[in-house]
């Protein structure tokens, strides 16, 4: 089996294992609302009266503040280790970007009543477990895990937006919208295998252990999420989403990482 398509099973086989755990924790909710639902009408049905998804947008808005608010934290840290003042003020007019898209979360969570603090909480523990597993040692292997990490991420976010009224979805679509960083990353990493092509090697692998972690890590937040979970397997009223979607959802996303990976010429 050629490289890629090892790492693409490995990964879709632990995106499978995500979606076993999906489908156990939200089974009670789909019953309760296949039993008090028809599916003729469906359409009718306004979600925001849906208290499980009030919930889950609460859940997903608040992971994506959290992870924004770490974004713009990173951003500024990371460019300690920028080679030359252009990069510099190139990562701090990243990290603002990134404090922008916090801002907007925080406005729109505050309008439901339920605060960003309060949103966020839950997340903390997961989010940071992920960054300390994957601190960068150089310069290069922090624009690798903002360009994969925060792609996979924001893959993941633009699906769950699909199920989403279209408040929440314009929101999330503009929050996860590209500021310029992921150009910036492919040019300098590019740059840096031209200087030296020994690093290759070692980028590629820390790639891989980019994602390992961000699955693993989405498999903890999942099985503490319920309404969260109970919207992306198509438990809350109105939305469209099932297991074998989901699976094809992981391949996706799958599929749009190897693609970054070749865009930064790295193999997957």
């Amino acid at each position: 089996m050629q490289r890629g398509s090892r790492v693409r099973a490995v990964a879709l086989g632990n995106a499978e294992s995500i979606v076993r755990a999906l489908a156990k924790l939200s089974a009670r909710s789909i019953r309760h609302y296949s039993a008090i639902v028809s599916e003729e009408q469906i359409p009718e049905i306004d979600l925001l009266a849906d208290p499980t998804y009030l919930d889950a947008v609460t859940d997903l808005l608040g992971v994506l503040a959290y992870a924004e608010l770490v974004a713009f934290e990173r951003l500024a840290y990371d460019a300690r280790m920028a080679p030359t003042l252009e990069d510099k003020a190139a990562l701090a007019r990243l990290a603002t970007a990134e404090f922008g898209h916090y801002q907007l979360l925080e406005r729109h969570l505050d309008g439901m009543g339920v605060g960003a603090e309060k949103a966020m909480a839950p997340f903390v523990v997961p989010l940071e477990a992920f960054h300390a597993q994957t601190a960068p040692s150089d310069w290069a292997e922090s624009l690798v895990k903002a360009y994969v990490g925060d792609g996979i991420a924001a893959d993941f976010y633009r699906e769950i937006a699909k199920l989403l009224d279209p408040t929440a979805r314009a929101l999330v679509l503009e929050v996860l919208a590209d500021t310029g960083h992921a150009e910036f990353a492919v040019e300098r990493v590019r740059q840096a295998i031209a200087a030296d092509a020994t690093i290759a090697g070692r980028l590629a692998l820390w790639g891989r252990r980019i994602v390992g972690e961000a699955l693993a890590q989405a498999q903890a937040v999942c099985a503490e999420r319920e309404a969260l979970v109970t919207l992306l397997v198509g438990g809350v009223a109105g939305a469209n989403a099932d297991i074998s979607e989901l699976m094809r959802t992981f391949t996706r996303i799958t599929d749009a990482h190897m693609r970054r990976m070749a865009a930064l010429g790295l193999s997957a």
